[in-house]
């Protein structure tokens, strides 16, 4: 037998033994499906996290995020979450210490393909991001689930503002969004760093994004960001109109009192539209100043119509009442949990 012979047949040996080595019981129940379609790997994530056929691989993992590694052929490796320690670190069978934050899950695979093919031939490695923990934004105001939500990849501002469930009905038109400056300052044409230099500030009006006015506004948003979306001023119309509650002026500063009983319904048949009261906040004091208004003349056109302000109250009284009497003026005072309409 020629030399060449002989060492093709040795390949083909080899070959047929690593072929038909035994498949151990660990990768046998990874690999399993069960009925519903998942595999054993996929019921370690935890809600929220990435599933095996969208593993992330552009996420930047970062101190504290939990990952499993499945790589065939190294039983060693158990399929089980494992935490990226503080230091960055993760400690994996065969492998040892790797760096794991600072690096995209794709780019942690080629890492520890690389070391597994010391020991394996052709390693096939996986990552999956079981939870997210180490991009971490806040987002505080006027929006429906106030808190910490954890970036999961490049998300702009209107995204992370649906993480935390939407804007609320009250929600003003600025959002103010502050960086640390060691992230790099925020891309706004108002940004501005404070007092300290620790911080780059800077604010976006939402609704014209929102209408894609000004898109560019549409910023990415980075770890550790802070997301204030401010309440907009509200005027209350309360009593006597078919949607008492709070309307916000948005971009406006002025809105005046015949918008806001069209805003409110119009006035019900109980209405005494010729004793109305304007309470007007004073901005020196807490106190309220109270201002008659015939609302029956001016929508008759028979007097001009008044400018109402931010944190106005009108209050329309009820007919079958002698007068706007003080407890019913209190009452509308105190409309603390009064709905607040958005049009």
């Amino acid at each position: 037998m020629s030399l060449s012979s002989a060492l093709f047949s040795t390949f083909c040996a080899i070959a047929l033994f690593v072929s038909q080595r035994p498949v151990t019981a660990a990768e046998r129940r990874a690999s399993e499906v069960s009925p519903n379609g998942t595999t054993e790997a996929q019921k370690l994530l935890k809600p929220g996290a990435v599933s095996p056929g969208d593993r992330a691989a552009d996420y930047v993992l970062g101190p504290e995020d939990q990952i499993i590694v499945h790589a065939f052929q190294a039983p060693e490796i158990p399929n089980t979450a494992v935490q990226v320690g503080g230091d960055g670190y993760v400690n994996l069978p065969l492998v040892g210490r790797v760096k794991a934050s600072g690096l995209t899950v794709s780019s942690l695979e080629q890492e520890l393909a690389a070391r597994l093919g010391n020991y394996i031939r052709d390693p096939q490695v996986t990552v999956l991001v079981a939870e997210y923990r180490s991009q971490p934004v806040s987002v505080l105001g006027a929006v429906s689930n106030p808190g910490v939500v954890q970036l999961k990849g490049r998300k702009n501002l209107l995204e992370v503002i649906a993480l935390a469930g939407g804007l609320k009905s009250e929600a003003g038109s600025t959002v103010t969004i502050t960086r640390e400056l060691a992230n790099g300052r925020i891309p706004l044409p108002d940004a501005s760093d404070d007092p300290t230099g620790k911080f780059s500030i800077g604010h976006v009006e939402i609704h014209d994004v929102m209408q894609a006015q000004n898109p560019q506004n549409n910023i990415v948003i980075q770890r550790d960001d802070i997301i204030m979306v401010a309440r907009a001023r509200v005027l209350y119309v309360v009593g006597e109109v078919n949607k008492p509650g709070g309307y916000p002026f948005n971009e406006r500063d002025s809105m005046s009192l015949l918008q806001a009983v069209a805003l409110a319904g119009g006035l019900t048949q109980r209405a005494a539209a010729t004793r109305a009261k304007i309470l007007h906040q004073d901005t020196s004091s807490t106190a309220r100043t109270e201002v008659p208004a015939n609302v029956r003349k001016i929508l008759d056109g028979r007097a001009p119509d008044v400018t109402l302000h931010p944190d106005d109250i009108l209050f329309i009284p009820n007919s079958k009442a002698k007068a706007a009497g003080s407890a019913a003026m209190q009452t509308a005072i105190n409309m603390a949990s009064i709905a607040v309409w958005r049009f």
